[in-house]
């Protein structure tokens, strides 16, 4: 894999958007399974900074994944 490849499929994992099954459970990101644990640790640690910028940025003070929490819990996605 070049050095390309591995930090676009970091990028993917960091994102917020998981995939999810028939029934609605979340379920890994596919690129999870393309990283090896350093990459799989670059890419929690992106993740965390991108969702500390996401609720910086918002007026509620949310990441986009405390909101798609909160919009599953209130039955909304």
């Amino acid at each position: 894999m070049t050095d390309d490849e591995r930090r676009n499929l970091i990028e993917q994992v960091a994102g917020a958007w998981r995939p999810r099954s028939a029934t609605g459970e979340v379920r890994d990101h596919p690129a999870w399974h393309d990283l090896d644990d350093d990459d799989r640790r670059a890419a929690a640690a992106l993740a965390a900074a991108w969702r500390r910028l996401e609720a910086a940025l918002d007026p509620a003070g949310l990441s986009s994944t405390a909101k798609a929490v909160l919009a599953r819990i209130r039955g909304g996605g």
